[in-house]
């Protein structure tokens, strides 16, 4: 009399295990997704300061593809996943033993694909994370981990004929996922600005699409160590900048300090729709127009470049800066 030969648990629960993790993804992702859209806020541990850094990252430039939230591509591949993995456990398989075993043989091929591309774009984006954007970001680790965690489930979850099949699927989607996620984030290091004159100075251009509440323009230039003193100098001596979301110049004057610099100086929003919004400080300070500077208790509106605004601060540092006005 044969034995019948044990299967492994993994074999018996990797599907719905994979849909759990699925699910899960999906529900995280969903979250993101409708705080990005309403533009509200993503709640984040307070212990390390994390809000400013989940709103930086999920705010950034990577969090977008084609004009939509990042999250929401996400979302609907973890569906994808858990409909993939445990819509061929509701066949019966005594009533439709083999509808069942082709549903499953399919199945684990769009998982293997699926899994694979999910990771690699995770990896590539948690690289981005830690050396681009260098800050934290929970949810996006925890997206990642879901993603190595499925492609492992499916790779160790059944037992595969072919060895030969897992490598060379995983390698060509693993291929096309990373040129592709190359191709779509080619431009996005790239600083709204024009071409360098002669003594290496970038003239700034305005923005060409609608402010998105409550950031308006995600600000793209570098910022050099003049930029970053000339922020801190302005802090240290009590000024303000007051703008709103919504206001070019207010962004033109972001550029002109770049994106590490700006975070140094005090600003504050006057647009009730806007991050952190201060609309009463506005109007306390009298402020009719954005952007509007006030140093030393005086008021000076319109976009100040940063030469302008290191006379009126009596800045004694570094002066060579690297964006102008066009």
């Amino acid at each position: 009399m044969r034995r019948r030969r044990s299967v492994p648990w993994i074999h018996r629960w990797s599907r719905p295990i994979i849909g759990a993790i699925s699910i899960a993804g999906a529900i995280l992702t969903a979250y993101l997704t409708i705080t990005k859209i309403s533009g509200g806020e993503v709640v984040c541990s307070a212990e390390v300061g994390a809000a400013g850094s989940c709103s930086d990252v999920l705010n950034s430039p990577y969090a977008e593809i084609f004009g939509l939230p990042l999250s929401l591509f996400g979302c609907l591949a973890y569906i994808s996943m858990a409909a993939a993995a445990l819509f061929p456990l509701t066949i019966n398989i005594e009533a439709s033993k083999q509808l069942r075993k082709t549903l499953e043989n399919w199945t684990w091929l769009f998982l293997l694909a699926g899994s694979t591309a999910m990771a690699v774009f995770s990896s590539y984006l948690m690289y981005v994370l830690a050396t681009k954007i260098q800050s934290v970001c929970y949810y996006c680790i925890g997206s990642a981990l879901f993603s190595l965690s499925l492609l492992l489930l499916t790779i160790l979850g059944r037992e595969w004929e072919d060895i030969g099949q897992i490598f060379f699927t995983g390698l060509m989607v693993a291929l096309l996922t990373l040129v592709g996620t190359l191709g779509v984030y080619a431009n996005v290091d790239q600083p709204l600005a024009g071409v360098p004159d002669e003594n290496g100075v970038i003239a700034i251009t305005s923005p060409d699409t609608p402010p998105q509440a409550p950031y308006g323009w995600e600000i793209t230039t570098t910022s050099g160590e003049a930029e970053i003193a000339l922020a801190k100098h302005l802090t240290s001596i009590g000024a303000k900048k007051y703008g709103a979301y919504w206001c070019p110049h207010c962004f033109e004057q972001k550029q002109l300090f770049g994106k590490e610099a700006f975070k140094e100086v005090n600003y504050i929003e006057c647009a009730s729709e806007g991050k952190n919004p201060q609309p009463q400080a506005c109007t306390a300070a009298g402020i009719r127009s954005f952007p509007s500077w006030e140093i030393d208790g005086k008021l000076y509106p319109g976009v100040q470049t940063p030469q302008e605004l290191a006379k009126l601060s009596n800045y004694q540092g570094d002066m060579s800066f690297k964006y102008k006005m066009p």
